[in-house]
């Protein structure tokens, strides 16, 4: 679609970068950080996504990433209007009648058929974020105020059920999406809800996680799901903040070390991670030694 930009967003001047930034240290891994809130969300939405919550999520996303020696900057915060027609969104285009195939692992099937977003988000994308340099390497916040994903499941041996759900945060992440998405819209993250459930204050930290170490909910023995709910690490639903290393731990902290997302300050000058070689799915060849190879889901047997 064509750009729908609307004039009237600007930065937020209230909030003090300088302060925000004051911990950074020059030489570490770093992810940049942008916030885009919407200025004319609907009443009844409000309460659910402010400003407020929405830098007490970064900041509460920063001591999980520095323990595992990665900083967040916060670049910018950003307001302005969005047209209303997109403030509801669909994550992905009309799914395709095919479920995914059933004899390779998740990420694998992904890759033969990967998502596709939808035409409102990237109108609603291409309003809220800016042409600026390093676009395509910043992460962005978006705020929204509902993103339905749909996704298959399999009920029986030939019968398969398509879900929809609405999300407090979706990642869009490279692992689903590959080279569908724009390369300037590659970053994004929405956020719809932080007062969800008693552990939204971690939404902002797991949706920073799917984007930058590129996997799905899954954590050491847990394989990955659209959703699974247990109290383990960053990358499941549950109060969990570890991001772990080494096989066991599913390579989650080297997988976050080589994220294109990441740039060190070396004398005066942004040195960003080598980019995805191919489109940025889970098996890109940057992450060679540090993924895992899926076993197919079982498969269920006829009655």
């Amino acid at each position: 679609p064509g750009r729908r930009r609307m004039t009237g967003w600007r930065h937020d001047e209230t909030v003090d970068l300088d302060v925000e930034n004051a911990d950074l240290v020059d030489g570490k891994p770093t992810a940049m950080v942008m916030i885009h809130h919407p200025e004319n969300l609907d009443e009844r939405h409000r309460t659910k996504v402010t400003p407020e919550l929405m830098l007490d999520g970064f900041r509460n996303a920063k001591p999980i990433f520095a323990e595992v020696g990665v900083q967040l900057e916060l670049a910018a915060v950003r307001t302005g209007p969005l047209d209303s027609a997109l403030f509801e969104i669909t994550s992905t285009d009309d799914p395709h009648p095919m479920p995914r195939g059933r004899f390779v692992g998740m990420y694998r099937g992904i890759e033969r058929h990967p998502h596709r977003l939808s035409r409102e988000a990237e109108a609603a994308f291409e309003v809220m974020i800016p042409d600026v340099p390093d676009v395509d390497r910043i992460v962005h916040l978006a705020v929204l105020q509902d993103v339905f994903m749909t996704f298959c499941e399999q009920l029986d041996f030939r019968t398969w059920q398509w879900k929809t759900i609405s999300t407090g945060g979706l990642s869009f992440p490279g692992y689903m999406y590959g080279s569908t998405i724009p390369r300037r819209l590659r970053g994004v993250i929405t956020i719809t809800d932080l007062t969800k459930e008693m552990t939204s204050w971690k939404t902002v930290a797991h949706e920073l996680g799917h984007k930058l170490m590129n996997v799905s909910h899954e954590y050491r023995e847990v394989a990955p799901q659209h959703e699974v709910r247990a109290d383990g690490g960053l990358m499941l639903y549950g109060q969990g903040t570890e991001i772990p290393s080494g096989e066991a731990g599913r390579f989650h902290r080297e997988r976050l070390h080589v994220s294109p997302f990441l740039y060190r300050m070396i004398d005066g000058r942004k040195q960003w991670n080598p980019d995805y070689v191919e489109h940025g799915f889970y098996h890109d060849p940057i992450y060679d030694g540090i993924s895992i190879e899926l076993d197919p889901p079982e498969l269920l047997q006829p009655e």
